[in-house]
């Protein structure tokens, strides 16, 4: 059985980690910043489902496919560039909406929203080998079978990662909230929204499979 020192050490470093700069809390940050809190919600369950994916990876050693295949390693990795170029060419030619007093968010979805957050997710694999080289550390044979263990540390990091990022939303919110007021403010926004996501796919495409 996992020790309760096990698991506050690994929920205090999750937390750490999700604080973080990273691709993740980034996005949904900018997204939360252009189109409100529930953009932000969702797209945060769509980052932490696809946790889900890596957890369940590394419990069953798939994870070291991404460390020894190269072609595995680019296939994905540059899946998920091609997809964040995507996501930057609709924020640069997002139109700038009158908000005023009401509900932000209306132009996507919460399945697309969720959806935009389990891609942007999976498609990372510095996650899984991220996930291959954390998580293992907090496992013990003597706590029982390793993979159970495994699953047990990533849902710990996931509950982590959804409170930390499910708090930047709702800053990222208030701050949208405030500059969307002004149409200039709101170009401004969407061409930073486009230009991080040029960023984070540039800094993907040439990211390395060694940590």
């Amino acid at each position: 059985m996992v020790s309760a020192d096990t698991i506050i050490t690994l929920g205090l470093t999750s937390v750490l980690l999700s604080l973080a700069p990273g691709p993740d809390n980034i996005f949904v940050l900018t997204q939360s910043a252009l189109y409100g809190r529930r953009s932000g919600i969702f797209i945060t369950l769509g980052l932490c489902t696809g946790l889900l994916f890596h957890t369940t990876a590394v419990a069953f050693g798939v994870a070291a496919i991404f460390q020894t295949s190269a072609w595995a390693f680019t296939a994905l990795k540059l899946s998920g560039a091609a997809y964040l170029l995507y996501l930057a060419w609709q924020a640069f030619r997002a139109p700038v909406e009158r908000i005023d007093d009401q509900p932000r968010m209306v132009t996507v979805s919460a399945g697309k929203l969720y959806q935009r957050g389990i891609i942007m997710n999976i498609t990372n694999p510095k996650v899984s080998i991220f996930f291959l080289a954390f998580l293992p550390q907090f496992a013990s044979p003597e706590a029982g079978p390793v993979a159970t263990q495994i699953a047990i540390f990533g849902l710990i990091f996931m509950l982590s990662a959804l409170v930390v990022f499910s708090l930047i939303a709702a800053l990222a919110a208030m701050l949208g909230g405030w500059l969307s007021r002004s149409d200039k403010a709101q170009q401004h926004l969407n061409r930073i929204a486009g230009l991080v996501f040029v960023g984070l796919a540039l800094k993907l495409a040439t990211s390395e499979a060694s940590l």
